[in-house]
């Protein structure tokens, strides 16, 4: 596996892992409705061309197959950043794909001066464990609108780094 940062044309691959991860990761937890909603609300060309062009960093995760997984990170302060996406293949989860991404942007983030790292994670998601067993705590809970009657019922976690 490899990573690399990835560029405005990686958007349709962002896209696609990003509707073939969604529903195995959130259909047990949100409507369809919602989940239809929310891709389109997070994963637009024009929301994903904005986050490129401001100072949002993506890295694709690849393997021989090609692209398999992909992250957003982005530097919140000084020294607190945010990682606002973290997605894999279906097939990949639980191969260590996962791990070797999150790390690689926790290294990314504590080479350019970050002490910690933020995430949103919904608090009925598989992920919450997945993010605790890598450093990860829950700092507080939080319930956002999105829109059209939906919420996000996260946790924020917190990673010291």
């Amino acid at each position: 596996m490899q990573i690399r940062k990835a560029e405005i044309n990686d958007i349709p691959t962002i896209q696609a892992i990003a509707e073939q991860a969604w529903r195995p990761t959130y259909g047990s937890i949100l409507s369809e409705e919602q989940c239809v909603y929310m891709l389109d609300m997070m994963y637009r060309t024009e929301v994903l061309k904005k986050q490129f062009e401001g100072n949002v960093h993506f890295f694709m995760l690849e393997s021989e197959e090609g692209a398999i997984g992909f992250a957003a990170y982005e530097a919140m302060s000084e020294y607190e950043g945010k990682l606002h996406k973290i997605y894999l293949r279906p097939l990949q989860k639980s191969q260590g794909a996962g791990t070797f991404l999150l790390e690689y942007v926790a290294g990314f983030a504590k080479e350019n001066g970050q002490k910690a790292m933020y995430l949103n994670v919904n608090r009925h998601n598989s992920a919450v464990q997945f993010y605790l067993k890598r450093g990860f705590q829950i700092d507080q809970e939080f319930d956002l609108h999105v829109g059209e009657g939906y919420y996000m019922n996260d946790y924020i976690m917190k990673r010291e780094l």
